[in-house]
């Protein structure tokens, strides 16, 4: 049997088993951390195959997991090279994986599903709308075909560019497919490259540093990826065309992501400006490039075109903060999400100002959005912070080290100061897991794992306060 045969074999019992656990009485969480389970395994599975492998050797079952779970989880953080390991038969396993992970596993069920000519249950636009994050059921197929179309253009004009500019050192063959790879990888906000035979392993696109065009177009690709598909879409005139204002969550989404990326650049550019290392031998706009980019792709895009592992520790601890917020809701990232922050931020604000509700943009935010932002975060910052003392025990790393490759798998960002090839087989399964997590959303497994309370009507138990601060 071929490899292309096993692989459709794969695909068709993974489709099967999928439709076993649609028929399980799981609720809309539940499906979700189901359904991503069952893409990554069917991808270890596939990856571990002798013909996944550039030399024809089976890759190690926990590794070939590892890989799974980051181009799934559209992470980026590596064991071994993607181009110098993978044949590519594995790259276009890997290349499949990354889009279904970026999509949403739901979202490419459902278009295969209406491909096919099915209806879509209530069910299937229950699991739909937690998929998509959606406040309601109302025009989700229609945002989905959206989302696919907006998806495929967006990247086929990323794939072409950088196929041009790909070959001015490739050839032509090789270019076009780099340009493809790493425009779904871009967009979808994976990290993974195939440069390792060219550049060297674990060089991502450092070679093309000075680039512009090749940086510009990737960041354009990383930015659009991270807006989220409703943004996206909203701002493309194809929902609320008949309405004039933005929505207050496009508008918040759009304030955060533009004041976190100029403010990325500005303390990343006076950090590294005279570090010889990472920007101190470039000109003046290079160097402005190199830090608009490093500020960038902590959210979540896991592409560094300077060597992270020689970033100054205040730049790395900045770097970190970036990537815990990540990316936006409904988007290709990871994170606690840019709404997210900016709704905490909020209600910080409102509190030390002495108002009782949080407001922004002259709306009031409802208290059980600030309550779920404050749960995201705290749940965030336990999971970063168990996994960063675990690592730091088993680890021979230093926990500035251990703490950036918690933060950037929880982000599901990529970014690596270097240990990810060197982490321990309990090392791994640790950041496996948080890499998991981290793209399904805490509070999504959380909810999954857990056993719904029974909210009694009209029942309150008496009030006491308790002191804080």
């Amino acid at each position: 049997m071929s490899a292309s045969d096993r692989g459709f074999l794969f695909m068709g019992i993974g489709m099967t088993l999928l439709g076993r656990i649609r028929n399980i009485r799981l609720n809309p969480a539940q499906f979700l951390v189901a359904g991503f389970a069952l893409v990554i395994f069917i991808g270890s599975i596939l990856l571990s195959l002798p013909a996944a492998s550039a030399d024809g050797s089976r890759l190690r079952y926990l590794d070939a997991l590892f890989t799974a779970t980051s181009a799934t989880c559209v992470t980026g953080l590596v064991v071994v090279d993607t181009g110098l390991q993978f044949s590519l038969f594995g790259e276009l396993v890997i290349l499949v994986l990354i889009q279904v992970g970026g999509l949403g596993f739901m979202s490419m069920a459902t278009l295969i599903a209406l491909a096919l000519g099915r209806r879509i249950t209530l069910r299937g636009r229950l699991f739909l709308q937690e998929s998509l994050n959606q406040f309601s059921m109302a025009g989700l197929i229609r945002l989905t075909r959206h989302i696919a179309l907006t998806t495929l253009v967006l990247e086929a004009i990323g794939a072409v560019i950088l196929a041009i500019r790909f070959s001015s050192r490739l050839p032509a063959g090789q270019a076009a497919y780099y340009g493809i790879f790493h425009a779904v990888s871009a967009f979808c906000n994976a990290g993974f490259d195939l440069f390792g035979p060219v550049s060297g392993a674990f060089s991502s696109i450092t070679s093309w540093a000075t680039d512009a065009v090749v940086v510009l177009t990737m960041a354009a690709l990383i930015i659009a990826g991270g807006l989220g598909f409703p943004v996206i879409v909203e701002l493309s005139g194809r929902r609320h065309a008949n309405s004039h204002r933005v929505s207050l969550h496009t508008r918040l989404v759009l304030t955060v992501t533009v004041f976190l990326l100029t403010l990325g650049t500005l303390v990343i550019l006076g950090l590294e400006f005279a570090n010889p290392s990472t920007m101190g031998h470039m000109d003046a706009g290079n160097r402005l490039l190199a830090a608009f980019f490093q500020a960038l792709t902590p959210r979540t895009a896991g592409f560094n075109t300077v060597d992270t592992a020689s970033l100054r520790p205040a730049t790395l601890f900045f770097v970190m903060i970036l990537m815990f917020i990540g990316a936006s809701p409904s988007s290709t990232g990871g994170g606690i999400k840019t709404s997210t922050f900016g709704v905490l931020i909020s209600t910080i604000s409102s509190t030390i100002r002495g108002y009782d509700e949080v407001e922004m943009y002259e709306r009031r935010i409802p208290r059980d959005l600030s309550q779920k932002a404050s749960t995201i975060a705290s749940i965030a910052l336990a999971l970063v912070a168990v996994v960063t003392m675990l690592l730091s025990i088993t680890e021979s790393a230093t926990f500035l080290e251990v703490m950036f490759e918690a933060m950037s798998a929880f982000g599901t960002v990529g970014l690596s100061t270097g240990i990810t090839p060197r982490l321990s087989d309990f090392g791994r399964i640790l950041i496996i897991m948080t890499m998991f997590m981290g793209r399904l959303g805490p509070l999504t497994v959380v909810v999954a794992l857990a056993q719904r309370k029974k909210i009694v009507a009209n029942v309150h138990l008496a009030e006491e306060r308790v002191m804080i601060g």
